[in-house]
């Protein structure tokens, strides 16, 4: 399956509060959920927290993540009169579209966690990154299931974790500006915080990073998540 990130940021005059009322209640209601390809989606709203990773730091208010069984769904949903005469036409009515991030990836489930249901009030961590010059992209994928995820999962407070690698296609005409997604759940703003300042991430975390990862390249924002379609698949 395949599992999409768009990060997207509120049109100009447009306040993060408006953006995200909007996309969960309006668009997300009204047109992206009407792709039939789409097998769940979810709205992230995105909150301030301390200890972001990554400077500038991201300008995005929220975040789309959208499951699709495969290559050819994708394709056909981007040709459906849902998308191109409804999600599409409404995009410039909330979405700065020329911020926006698209990341498609495979994701690997490393800590589960509680099942999943809608109304959970979970924070979460989402983290892009890209490997470091000189490291194969095979070496990199490994290592973020094995070595680096193993560090990851010892994090002060985590609930759950999901590291995701963009998929192969995004390589066909050159690099990808993302290798990978991870994902990391905590009760609350304050047991993020705390995991984020904590020793074990400062220094033990951070220095499985270092070991992979471009630092220029590695941004973060925390977020609630809004289901729309699931958890369960449709």
């Amino acid at each position: 399956m395949i599992h999409q990130f768009i990060l997207a940021a509120p049109k100009p005059g447009m306040t993060a509060q408006e953006f995200q009322d909007y996309w969960v209640n309006v668009h997300a209601v009204r047109y992206a959920s009407k792709i039939p390809q789409i097998r769940k989606y979810m709205v992230d709203t995105v909150v301030e927290i301390e200890g972001n990773l990554g400077s500038p730091a991201l300008p995005h208010q929220g975040i789309a993540e959208i499951f699709l069984a495969n290559g050819e769904e994708q394709l056909a949903s981007l040709q459906t009169e849902e998308f191109l005469q409804g999600a599409r036409l409404d995009e410039p009515n909330w979405a700065a579209f020329w911020q926006t991030i698209v990341v498609d990836t495979t994701a690997h489930e490393i800590v589960a966690g509680p099942p999943l249901a809608k109304g959970q009030d979970w924070v979460k961590l989402t983290v892009l990154q890209k490997r470091r010059p000189g490291l194969a992209l095979e070496d990199y994928r490994k290592q973020t299931l094995d070595s680096y995820a193993s560090v990851v999962k010892g994090t002060p407070g985590l609930r759950r974790y999901l590291h995701a690698h963009t998929v192969d296609g995004a390589y066909v005409f050159g690099e990808a500006s993302f290798d990978s997604v991870e994902q990391l759940w905590f009760d609350d703003v304050p047991s993020l915080e705390d995991a984020l300042r904590s020793p074990y991430f400062t220094e033990q975390v951070k220095a499985a990073r270092d070991e992979i990862v471009d630092e220029k390249y590695v941004f973060s924002v925390a977020s609630k998540e809004n289901w729309i379609i699931g958890p369960q698949a449709r």
